[in-house]
């Protein structure tokens, strides 16, 4: 399903419902044609939860501080992408006011997520809202504390990024270091997301970070495997040692061979090769091959995949064989042309090997 179709005729006719419910003078009939007429079929996703933001505004003809009592209410009754017109309605027409909105955004990030309307917030009052960020962080809801690092991630996808953070990063290093060791996955997933964005504009801070962390716990541990994830697709040395994957001088790749070095776009290959181990130790290896794919304007752009992370004993030998599939995605579209296919063993480029799509 089309993700704006949470944002049906059936969601909007039991807003109204609720709407009504907690204050028998709202126009239901009224409320939910003036959305759906129009060009409302036309409407995306943002789209449409912004219009409805904009008539809740509308048929609640009350100061801020009453709707927002109203919208806590109803907001209960709905969760995941539908109860995001909450938070936006905070965002929109709530800015001039911190103290009422931001304990509306904490109240409601539990049906939904506050994490996209937070962020005007925190760029309009940076102070107040990194002690009400340090706050959350210690709020005994998980639904707030992750709340705390997702919505100051600086590069929150489907959000404006927080330029300031990008910048620096620091101010939002102790809220992160009160939820390393959060029981919720869900928080800890979140801590993790937000490192890795850190660690595009600042490595060697998320690296500093990383090598505190990483031994204390369990739960740290997984944390710093997320967060590297950029670090280690591309290779960092000082990423790779952190998990004892650095050193790949005596591991060799023989054998390199495809199935089909000349195929048709929407077809597959196989590919095989030989992995030895000539070290007097066990070595530990990421294990990875990089596809250079052909690109509409004649170049190529490489794209890395894992295969997987393993200890290979002292002086043996292990055979691979993957397969990997060239069918036109929603997002890679694949073009005729040489093609490049490099397996990569703890960062650096063991074989090489041309293929040809048509």
């Amino acid at each position: 399903m089309n993700l704006k179709e949470y944002f049906n005729k059936e969601f909007i006719s039991r807003l109204a419902d609720e709407f009504f419910f907690v204050h028998k003078p709202f126009n239901k009939k009224a409320f939910v044609n003036e959305i759906i007429s129009g060009d409302w079929t036309n409407l995306e996703l943002k789209e449409r939860m912004r219009l409805i933001t904009n008539k809740m505004h509308d048929f609640l003809p009350f100061d801020y501080v009453k709707q927002i009592q109203l919208l806590k209410q109803v907001a209960p009754k709905f969760s995941g992408i539908q109860g995001f017109v909450f938070p936006d309605f905070v965002q929109v027409y709530g800015l001039a006011d911190f103290k009422t909105s931001i304990k509306a955004l904490e109240f409601l990030t539990e049906f939904s997520t506050s994490e996209f309307a937070v962020r005007p917030f925190i760029e309009k009052y940076p102070n107040e809202s990194i002690q009400q960020l340090m706050d959350w962080s210690k709020s005994e809801n998980h639904h707030v504390r992750r709340l705390s690092s997702e919505g100051s991630r600086p590069k929150l996808p489907w959000a404006p990024p927080l330029r300031e953070f990008i910048k620096n990063p620091k101010p939002v290093l102790p809220i992160l270091e009160n939820l390393k060791n959060d029981e919720s996955l869900y928080v800890r997933k979140s801590v993790a997301n937000h490192l890795n964005d850190i660690s595009k504009n600042h490595p060697e801070l998320v690296l500093e970070i990383a090598k505190k962390w990483y031994g204390k716990s369990k739960n740290t541990d997984w944390i710093v495997k997320q967060a590297l994830r950029t670090l280690l697709k591309k290779g960092n040395k000082e990423a790779l040692a952190i998990f004892g994957t650095s050193n790949a001088d005596k591991i060799k790749v023989d054998d390199l061979k495809l199935s089909n070095n000349k195929l048709k776009i929407g077809e597959g290959f196989t590919f095989t090769f030989e992995l030895q181990n000539t070290d007097k130790t066990n070595l530990t290896l990421r294990l990875e091959y990089i596809i250079h794919f052909m690109k509409s304007n004649g170049t190529t752009s490489p794209k890395i995949f894992k295969i997987s992370e393993t200890v290979l004993p002292a002086q043996t030998k292990k055979q691979l064989v993957r397969k990997h599939q060239f069918a036109n995605l929603t997002t890679r579209k694949h073009y005729a042309g040489k093609h490049q296919l490099a397996i990569v063993v703890n960062g650096d480029v063991k074989q090489l090997l041309d293929f040809e799509l048509v």
